[in-house]
């Protein structure tokens, strides 16, 4: 067998790989459509004892202003594969535009990832982060997710219970972090059942439409997609090049989880500061826990919605997504930092940033 060819690039400006257009150059970068060209790239990587990063849509990251000093592999590999039956199932390559996916799936009458809508990147970054949105998670639909061992340069299929989720996680990012690439994801999907609506926020967008219940499961699902994308659209959270607020990472902090003790906690401090005249604290869902919006205490600690410092802010219509105003990576962190640090001083409460920052 002939070696899978692969045209490797030096010094390569990452910026616009990204959703926020930020980073400096790769030392070395690689476009892979196939898995053997991943083996490929893996191996000049491995051969030169260079660093390697990951990339896929880049809706997640964010790289420093000096770059990367290894080989960037973006990972293109295309495929979608819509199979119809009781249980309707859909294999995706990883390089496969996420809502692309989503779009088609809904078309199709079936549901199960509708509340997903909108959400920018590519496939392969949907099992490593456990991606969700208005109650909806990939691991509710996905089957399974075939690897390549950067070690072994073998395959390997991961079922949903060996992909150990949780919010906003998975095995992925912990036990495993770095040590696999994503080359396609296969989901069991519905058909015939009605779309799941949890956040108050969505079920009311969709009822200002019409009733759900009135409506048959397929349409229900087209109506959901269109009340998530027409909210995602209103806090600038879908990717629109007139949008001023649209080069960001999405939702930068997560939303903790708190366990019941610390929610008491945190209720407490709420009543004490606001001296009687704040309202409750919001909360969503959670298994074992508090879930708290992040945004939610952001605006609290004094970062509110338009908030600017130097080339980075807070976008003017969602409190969880920093925006490159024409700066650097280095504001932008800066700024993140500041956030994280307003937040816990005022409520004891330290939040995650939700991208992935290189180095």
């Amino acid at each position: 067998m002939q070696p899978s060819v692969i045209a490797i690039h030096e010094h390569v400006p990452l910026a616009p790989f990204t959703t926020l257009g930020l980073g400096g150059e790769a030392r070395y970068f690689v476009e892979c459509s196939s898995p053997d060209q991943v083996r490929a790239a893996l191996t000049y990587g491995s051969d030169r004892r260079l660093p390697v990063y990951i990339l896929g849509g880049g809706s997640n990251v964010v790289f420093p202003d000096g770059g990367f000093p290894g080989l960037v592999l973006r990972v293109t590999i295309g495929g979608l594969d819509y199979r119809d039956g009781p249980n309707p199932e859909v294999t995706a390559g990883a390089g496969v535009d996420w809502d692309t996916l989503v779009r088609g799936a809904v078309e199709r009458g079936w549901t199960g990832v509708e509340c997903l809508s909108g959400i920018p990147g590519t496939v392969g970054g949907t099992p490593i982060q456990n991606v969700g949105a208005y109650g909806q998670e990939i691991a509710e639909t996905l089957m399974s997710v075939t690897c390549l061992d950067r070690t072994t340069l073998e395959r390997k299929t991961f079922t949903t219970r060996e992909c150990s989720f949780g919010y906003r996680d998975s095995r992925f990012k912990h036990e495993d972090r770095g040590r696999y690439v994503v080359l396609d994801v296969t989901l069991r999907l519905a058909r015939d059942r009605a779309p799941r609506i949890r956040y108050a926020e969505l079920g009311d967008a969709v009822a200002r439409k019409t009733p759900i219940e009135t409506v048959p499961p397929a349409e229900a699902g087209r109506l959901v997609r269109e009340a998530v994308l027409a909210l995602r659209r209103s806090k600038s959270m879908v990717l629109d090049p007139v949008d001023p607020n649209t080069r960001s990472a999405g939702s930068f902090f997560m939303n903790p989880v708190l366990a019941p003790a610390a929610f008491t906690k945190l209720e407490q401090h709420w009543r004490e500061m606001a001296q009687g005249s704040g309202s409750a604290i919001p909360t969503f869902p959670a298994d074992g826990g508090v879930k708290v919006p992040a945004a939610w205490l952001v605006e609290r600690a004094g970062f509110p919605k338009g908030y600017r410092r130097g080339g980075a802010g807070i976008s003017s219509r969602h409190a969880l997504a920093l925006v490159n105003f024409g700066g650097t990576s280095n504001e932008l962190l800066t700024l993140a930092e500041s956030v994280r640090d307003g937040v816990e001083a005022r409520f004891g409460v330290r939040l995650e940033f939700e991208p992935e920052v290189v180095g």
